[in-house]
């Protein structure tokens, strides 16, 4: 694979969660009305590159993207895309100076100046009040407002057909060609809600699609409440528009909260909404660069991938809901929006990190006992997350471990980590000797069985059903770690290397020749000084936080996959001796990790000097 050289000198290599001084001033009037500002901005800063030499869609513009990426490169605009008039723009926020670009300092300190309001004036203090009257002013640029003349609606394809629109393939093995960042505008046939949601959409034919809709969904509840109805829900697959609407279709909001409301408050304005030329249907927002209108009807499905996803397998096929283009409006010269997923770290990977430093400020509004929280994109977020809590009194911390689980889209979280003392959740190897110093194995450990699961993780061999655990550290260290392994290996283990203080990676036989092997070296007198070890494929797990994370909690289903020395059960409270055993290894059941096919990886280091002339 050739090297790519695509970085500006402005500091946009870093690593998420660490400190950035960037030479860009933002002001409130930098914020993007539409996707072309945005991409105006882009070009100003040197942040983006034109390719005019044709590419293919199917899986040739998806390889270009990840090798630009890998780099911490610009975004790539595709202006002769096969197949289609429409010229294709990605990797629009895969660096943190383009998301700075996007949406500025802005919306971060308005977060963090509306929980200090709420802290300072509950009960409400007249003579404080006005000292955030700047609150107020900014209050007034949340939510939409009727737009005359939008230009989404500039042109109307005469007849339906999707397939004229340049949908990506990304890898070979995927079903088809898909949206990848579609926001899905969807409302309440009971309440009126609305949601805005990424839902991922494969196209079928010209007229039809899938529509993914997980569990846990905003738009999959109102589809719910249609389909009790015996009602076609109407639907709206948007592309484009403000910057702000992709973050704020992804954002873990609470259920009833509007994605417009987060939208209107990184684009520092109201979002443009205008009348539907469609009879009956709901608005459109006047901005976007497509706009297809449609319906998905009661009580029809359809197979729905596979799809190599975020987190780094093939999600495999599944009937999911179909969607019924009924029209395709978009603007006259309309740009089409896609990104890219994969291994982490993919673009989502930027969104999700910068999603969570904006909304971190309001976690302890909404649950009190919780001072920090982070989830680790190089899991694929669900899979696990990790909180700094209050421990005022005895347990605490795993009632707020349980508020956590309880809380929306965190409720999907598979592995939850809990201490009560200062920590950088971002440094993983850090806090996790940091907990597994203090952790009362007897006591701290907890693992419920028979729970809800994200619809990508497959680690449990069921679709949606697996288990969580809960992993406690509080209190003073108990413990000194070990650090060096010296022992001899057990039958089965052909290597051995630390990963932290406290954690051993060993390499163990295939899974399928042993499947009992996690159960046996629980009990094998060498690995006594550990207090958790971590059975993977491949060695080189132990080498890479990033690696480790992601091989480690992508591979493991906690009921099924964790053993421990000894275990007892004593007033229905299971207590464990360590060491702990994790089997990450690939099981029989798991999809298949995504992996660039041969030719197409020629096909580009052939072309490469071509893209980029």
């Amino acid at each position: 694979m050739q090297s790519v050289i695509l970085r500006t000198g402005s500091g946009d290599g870093g690593v998420p969660g660490e400190a950035h001084s960037l030479p860009v001033v933002f002001l409130p009037n930098d914020m993007h009305k539409n996707l072309r500002s945005f991409i105006d901005t882009l070009r100003n800063e040197n942040e983006i590159v034109e390719i005019s030499a044709p590419v293919d869609p199917y899986l040739e513009i998806a390889e270009i993207h990840r090798r630009v990426i890998e780099n911490q490169g610009k975004a790539l605009l595709f202006t002769n895309v096969k197949g289609s008039k429409f010229p294709v723009v990605t990797n629009l926020f895969g660096t943190i100076k383009r998301i700075e670009l996007a949406f500025g300092k802005r919306p971060q300190e308005f977060v963090k100046r509306a929980v200090e309001m709420v802290d300072i004036l509950i009960p409400p203090k007249i003579g404080k009040l006005w000292n955030y009257r700047d609150m107020g002013l900014s209050a007034l640029k949340l939510g939409t407002k009727k737009v005359r003349n939008a230009p989404v609606v500039e042109s109307r394809q005469t007849e339906v057909d999707l397939e004229k629109l340049p949908l990506l393939q990304l890898w070979h093995e995927d079903g088809g060609h898909f949206v990848t960042l579609p926001l899905v505008y969807t409302e309440s046939p009971t309440s009126g809600k609305p949601n805005l949601g990424m839902y991922r959409i494969q196209r079928y034919d010209k007229t039809t699609t899938g529509i993914h809709w997980q569990i846990g969904k905003g738009g999959g509840f109102h589809y719910f409440e249609a389909e009790q109805k015996n009602e076609s829900l109407p639907a709206t697959i948007l592309l484009g528009g403000p910057p702000a609407m992709i973050l704020s279709a992804i954002a873990p909001l609470p259920e009833d909260v509007p994605e417009l409301m987060l939208a209107s408050l990184l684009a520092d304005s109201k979002i443009g909404m205008a009348a539907n030329p469609l009879n009956g249907h709901h608005r459109l927002v006047a901005e976007a660069e497509f706009a297809i209108c449609g319906h998905v009807p009661p009580h029809e499905r359809h197979p729905e991938g596979p799809f190599g996803d975020h987190y780094g397998y093939y999600s495999l096929a599944h009937d999911y809901p179909v969607f019924h283009a009924d029209a395709v409006f978009h603007r006259k010269d309309a740009i089409y929006p896609a990104t890219v997923v994969g291994k982490p770290r993919q673009e989502d990977f930027f969104i999700g990190d910068y999603l969570q430093e904006l909304l971190s400020p309001l976690f302890p509004l909404v649950m009190p006992a919780v001072k920090d929280l982070w989830s680790y994109g190089e899991t694929g977020f669900h899979s696990l997350a990790a909180a700094v809590v209050k421990e005022r009194y005895g347990r605490e911390a795993l009632s707020a471990g349980f508020r956590i689980l309880g809380e929306g889209q965190l409720s999907l979280t598979k592995f939850l980590l809990l201490t009560d003392q200062p920590q950088d959740l971002r440094d993983f190897r850090s806090l996790f000797e940091h907990i597994l110093a203090r952790v009362e194995w007897s006591r701290d450990l907890f693992i419920f069985s028979q729970t809800a699961f994200d619809t990508l993780d497959y680690a449990s061999g069921k679709i949606n059903h697996g288990s969580k655990a809960i992993l406690m550290g509080t209190g003073e260290s108990k413990r000194e770690l070990a650090r060096e392994f010296n022992g001899e290996l057990p039958a089965g283990i052909s290597a051995a290397k630390p990963f932290c203080g406290g954690c051993l990676v060993v390499k163990g036989i295939a899974y399928d020749n042993d499947q009992y092997l996690g159960e046996r070296i629980a009990k094998y007198y060498a690995f006594d000084d550990w207090e958790v070890v971590v059975i993977h494929d491949d060695i080189a797990y132990a080498d890479s936080t990033e690696k480790f994370l992601w091989a480690t909690w992508t591979r493991f289903d906690p009921a099924t996959d964790i053993y421990a020395k000894k275990i007892e059960l004593k007033k229905h409270q299971i207590g464990y001796q360590a060491p702990i055993i994790i089997d990450a290894r690939m099981k029989p059941w798991y999809p298949k990790e995504v992996e660039v096919r041969e030719d197409i990886s020629s096909l580009v280091d052939t072309r490469w000097s071509e893209y980029f002339a």
